[in-house]
């Protein structure tokens, strides 16, 4: 199986067992959950989001740990269990909201059961917990997205054209609603040129030469929908300055939605600015 990069990050401090006692006690450092694929082995990462540093790391085997709400402990606390041992590594979601904490169980669950697993978003039907795996193969939204520069540079080209010109960015924005196929669409006639520097991004069993009406179906699916959102959590995470720096965007750009939107936005102005001067 080929590696995967990061499979899943969310906002989530770690908890620990008070001594002697049934008690958890959030921690209140800022971390963040990764889901890694390396050397064909399952990595659950804790980050410091301050520090930028990966202060734990454990390798997890198919079919051998959980992810579960602790129902006796106050908040949205969870534990990681393993079946071959007596460990357990306690978290907390650190998101403002919790409406998207199902979700984020389910695919952590789903990536611990099946190394096939594919995220799934939208969805709450899938069970969070060992009992059933039955999700682990029916995702109806698969995603194969990762947080390479050259995907990041194929949605920074979608961007710059769609909020180029916009009014700025409201702080509860997110990319599905930007990167809509309604949106996206008319792109296509009126930039033309956006045709070729995509289509080498996009899997290689597609027809050529590209045509609108091929890229008009990869945007409406439910692939393209889940790596937009994959893309749009990981953004929240605000893990991902240094992969932004690589667009000659500012690092800031990758901690969060709204300062990404910015910097596309800026970078469209810049770049209208120039190509005036240019025909002056």
């Amino acid at each position: 199986m080929a590696d995967s990069g990061t499979l899943l990050a969310f906002k989530a401090g770690r908890a620990f067992r008070r001594e002697g006692t049934n008690f958890v006690d959030p921690s209140p450092a800022k971390g963040a959950i990764l889901l890694r694929r390396e050397d064909d082995l399952l990595h659950l990462m804790w980050k410091n989001r301050t520090s930028n540093e990966v202060e734990e790391d454990l390798i997890l085997f198919p079919s051998d740990a959980t992810f579960l709400k602790v129902s006796q402990a106050p908040g949205r606390v969870y534990v990681l269990k393993f079946s071959s041992s007596n460990q357990r590594h306690f978290f907390w979601m650190q998101d403002a909201s919790s409406a998207r904490d199902e979700e984020f169980v389910n695919n952590v669950n789903g990536f611990l059961m099946d190394p096939d697993y594919e995220a799934s978003w939208g969805s709450s039907s899938q069970p969070s917990t060992s009992t059933s795996t039955a999700g682990a193969s029916q995702s109806s939204a698969p995603s194969n997205f990762q947080a390479t520069p050259e995907q990041l540079a194929q949605l920074q080209q979608l961007l710059t054209s769609a909020v180029g010109s916009g009014a700025p960015p409201h702080s509860d924005v997110s990319l599905n609603d930007i990167l809509t196929p309604a949106n996206i669409t008319p792109l296509f006639t009126s930039h033309p040129d956006l045709i070729p520097t995509l289509f080498p991004h996009l899997p290689p069993d597609l027809p050529m030469p590209p045509s609108p009406e091929v890229l008009q179906r990869i945007i409406s699916s439910p692939q393209f929908r889940s790596a937009v959102s994959s893309f749009d959590q990981a953004l929240r995470t605000g893990l991902l300055g240094g992969l932004v720096r690589g667009l000659g965007l500012p690092e800031e750009a990758g901690t969060g939605i709204e300062p990404f939107l910015r910097a596309i936005q800026s970078q469209a102005e810049s770049e209208r600015g120039e190509d005036s001067m240019d025909t002056d």
